[in-house]
């Protein structure tokens, strides 16, 4: 398994080819493996617990209780942009547990812009790895959701509530 070094220096790290061939470190230890996924829809967030959006989390667990049986929501936490996200992967986890009462599964801390961006990010943001579109992260609690065979389908705003029409309408469709 890659070291976390490895997600903040991806140059050291080839990019998979499918989001199944991802492992990731959790916040609280321990990997997540994107290949126990398969058969279900995957929305990754980029979070921040400093952020005008924060008050997302609460939406973001609401989907993933109503939607599990076929929902996996994946945190990130970044500090990409305006520092809002400074915490160590103790403190985050602490806090979105807390005061937000997640239970979707969060990964640690990494960076989702410039170059030394997570590989997951890289994939994406990236349609030579994606198959769907070349995209930036604009902010945090940008939504990415992946379908039932691994392909990327949507990117849905920062702006957007978790719970909006469009945003369940891909879920449920």
């Amino acid at each position: 398994m890659p070291s976390i070094l490895d997600y903040f220096f991806p140059s050291t790290q080839t990019i998979p080819s499918t989001i199944y061939d991802f492992r990731v470190p959790s916040i609280s230890g321990g990997v997540i493996d994107f290949a126990s996924f398969r058969g279900k829809k995957i929305m990754i967030v980029n979070t921040a617990s400093l952020c005008g959006f924060t008050p997302q989390y609460k939406e973001l667990e609401a989907l993933y209780k109503q939607h599990i049986d076929k929902l996996v929501i994946v945190g990130f936490p970044s500090n990409s942009f305006l520092f809002q996200d400074p915490g160590s992967n103790e403190k985050i986890a602490a806090f979105c547990t807390t005061t937000y009462g997640v239970t979707f599964p969060m990964a640690a801390k990494v960076p989702v812009k410039g170059f030394r961006k997570a590989p997951i990010y890289q994939w994406l943001t990236r349609k030579k790895y994606n198959g769907f579109s070349d995209n930036t992260v604009r902010w945090n609690f940008q939504k990415y959701l992946i379908d039932e065979q691994g392909k990327l389908t949507h990117v849905f705003s920062h702006k957007m509530s978790p719970l909006d029409k469009e945003i369940v309408t891909a879920i449920v469709s």
